[in-house]
């Protein structure tokens, strides 16, 4: 799935770019992301969404088939065994659009890279 315009400015124009049931798995994750790091930043880097504490914390976005997210390798071992169901790669996994987005461990992997930055206790993992 491509998006249909240049290059975003900001999340909430990369989001507006795709069809309701993507911008939907997208705001879904945004909040997650913003609840369980409320004082990172948004921006867009790379050409993707991503939420700055200190430097990158997490980026995600979506592709035909996929809503890519990207934690970092870390947040990848330390989750191994809650995201077996998912295709994963270093530093990224793989959640498919037409599946619930699981927030859940998504709202785990943030607050473990919150922790993992800035040294927050209580990760909820």
């Amino acid at each position: 799935m491509k998006r249909s315009r240049g290059a975003a400015g900001s999340i909430d124009e990369y989001i507006a770019g795709f069809p309701p049931e993507v911008r939907e798995a997208l705001r879904q994750i945004r909040a997650t992301i913003r609840e369980a790091a409320p004082d990172a930043e948004e921006a867009i880097r790379y050409g993707i969404p991503t939420f700055v504490l200190k430097g990158n914390l997490v980026h995600f976005a979506a592709f035909k088939e996929h809503i890519g997210f990207y934690p970092t390798p870390s947040a990848i071992r330390e989750f191994e065994r809650e995201l077996s169901p998912y295709p994963r790669a270093k530093g990224s996994v793989r959640f498919a659009i037409d599946q619930p987005m699981p927030l859940s461990l998504i709202r785990k992997m943030v607050a473990f890279r919150v922790e993992e930055i800035v040294g927050v206790s209580g990760s909820g993992r």
